[in-house]
């Protein structure tokens, strides 16, 4: 018997014991991270390791109380694009797992969030680009950005503490063979795109202590399609600030975790001695 169809049964036979748990059901999400450890390794790319995602991954949720509040199979679907992208949940700004309330849906789903540091860290994993950067241009800087037969892009930074207004970034990637592409995007435009994300409307979003590096992601997104990444790659930041993808449609064959369990199965400790107070989920009308 598969560990599968072990699943299945025990999720029959709390049914017919009145809603009690079967005594060897995983009882906690972090169960339920361990038993996905051994696809979460054959996701990972060769420089990263399974325990220090899985502890990346639990030190995320536990300081991000409404995480446990989620639809588990969302949750774990995060985890999951995390692994696959080889990229690290947490402060260090390679991606981000936020809670969201879905109202069609009635559930509070995850959203998959890339940080500019991930972006930047996948284009680079392609082994076709020289260089990629980003950077925010302000009200003092001295810039000068033109399109055309001859494109052109300049930028002087000022060195006075007041730079004056945000006024948008650009981005640039420069190729092995020679070749190069530029985007630069005003603000006005950065603001339409974080406002149309349910994360960017979040009062915990990373826009709010991130700004800066948000929006210098956000022009290296827009530029992606032109870069030489894989389709593997490209179709995976499709989902990029979207609400994960559950668990059974990320590894629908895998008998190690095909179905992902009721929400009412997840049973978090509480971790009252952290002093986290519940987490105010946003809403996405």
């Amino acid at each position: 018997m598969t560990q599968t169809e072990q699943m299945k049964n025990q999720m029959a036979a709390k049914k017919n014991n009145g809603g009690a748990p079967a005594k060897d059901k995983p009882k906690t999400i972090e169960d339920y991270l361990k038993q996905m450890a051994p696809a979460m390794q054959e996701a990972l790319p060769k420089h990263m390791d399974k325990d220090r995602l899985l502890r990346l991954a639990m030190t995320t949720i536990r300081t991000t109380p409404g995480l446990r509040e989620a639809n588990p199979a969302s949750l774990l679907g995060a985890v999951m694009e995390a692994a696959q992208l080889g990229l690290e949940p947490g402060p260090m700004g390679h991606c981000y797992m936020l809670p969201f309330k879905n109202n069609k849906a009635q559930t509070t789903d995850v959203q998959f969030i890339i940080g500019y540091k991930g972006m930047i860290d996948l284009a680079r994993r392609s082994g076709h680009i020289q260089s990629i950067y980003a950077h925010a241009v302000y009200e003092n800087d001295e810039f000068e950005y033109e399109l055309g037969l001859d494109p052109k892009l300049k930028h002087v930074p000022t060195m006075d503490t007041n730079k004056g207004e945000f006024i948008g970034s650009y981005a640039v990637a420069k190729f092995k063979d020679g070749g190069y592409q530029m985007e630069f995007m005003p603000k006005a435009e950065i603001e339409k795109r974080r406002t149309s994300s349910p994360s960017g409307r979040s009062k915990y979003s990373p826009w709010n202590n991130h700004y800066e590096e948000m929006a210098n992601k956000t022009v290296i997104r827009h530029m992606w399609k032109y870069l030489p990444i894989s389709v593997e790659i490209q179709q995976h930041v499709a989902h990029d600030e979207g609400v994960a993808r559950e668990i059974k449609d990320i590894t629908p064959n895998d008998d190690i975790f095909l179905d992902a369990p009721e929400p009412d199965f997840i049973n978090m400790e509480n971790p009252e001695e952290d002093g986290q107070n519940d987490f105010p989920v946003e809403d996405n009308a």
